[in-house]
């Protein structure tokens, strides 16, 4: 059976948080009180960090100012926010990370929850088909309603996503000659646990200290002091 290569995204992949980087993205363009959404991307931010952050409370502030604009106007700020924020920090290491498990053939995918709006152009970019990422809400006009869709891929929902997504293909993670899930969160060790081979990436220092004592790999793919993120 092949090869099942699972990747997460912020800090990962990219050396920059791609959510941070969005709500940094639209307090610049002044389409959000600057002061009190920094602040709040601020606290939320320190939450994940120190693996409390409440997923609800978060996706109510980080969703909102989706549900605040027509589609057709987000999809304008989004297009420049992948040009200017996400391209050049679009890593070599990584690209060829991800090229590594594809020519191999393995069944490829992005998981992360950060929201789908916001990752489904970051996951084309890299060249990966599958994406499991938290999906948003829409209204009868077609445009957002600032709310999740279904359950938030996020710590162990990370894990009932990536199971559903392989069930819908017939799929079930131990049919897979090797599975590997790369993150640098120790937010995501329920699914790092359910893989065959953990590889901790740039690590936090829970994840870090986790990851040694476990005997995972731990792989370094870039200097984040030298990224841009707005």
């Amino acid at each position: 059976m092949q090869q099942l290569a699972l990747f997460d995204l912020d800090n990962t992949l990219l050396p920059i948080d791609s959510d941070v980087s969005w709500a940094n993205f639209l307090v610049r363009l002044k389409v959000v009180n600057a002061d009190w959404y920094s602040k709040r991307n601020d606290y939320f931010y320190g939450q994940y960090c120190a693996g409390t952050l409440d997923i609800d409370e978060f996706l109510d502030f980080q969703l909102a100012p989706l549900a605040q604009h027509p589609r057709e106007q987000l999809l304008i700020w989004r297009e420049q926010f992948i040009r200017e924020v996400i391209r050049p920090n679009l890593h070599p290491n990584a690209k060829a990370l991800v090229r590594q498990h594809q020519n191999v053939g393995a069944l490829c995918a992005i998981v992360t929850a950060t929201n789908s709006f916001i990752t489904g152009p970051i996951a084309r970019e890299f060249g990966i088909e599958h994406l499991i990422a938290t999906e948003i809400e829409v209204g009868a006009d077609g445009n957002f309603t600032g709310k999740p869709r279904g359950l938030p891929s996020f710590r162990e929902g990370k894990v009932t996503r990536v199971n559903q997504w392989l069930a819908l293909q017939g799929l079930t993670l131990s049919e897979f000659s090797s599975s590997l899930f790369y993150s640098d969160s120790f937010n995501d060790l329920p699914l790092l646990a359910a893989v065959t081979d953990p590889i901790a990436v740039n690590p936090d220092q829970r994840l870090r200290d986790h990851a040694v004592a476990a005997g995972w790999q731990v792989l370094e793919l870039f200097d984040r002091t030298a990224t841009t993120d707005d």
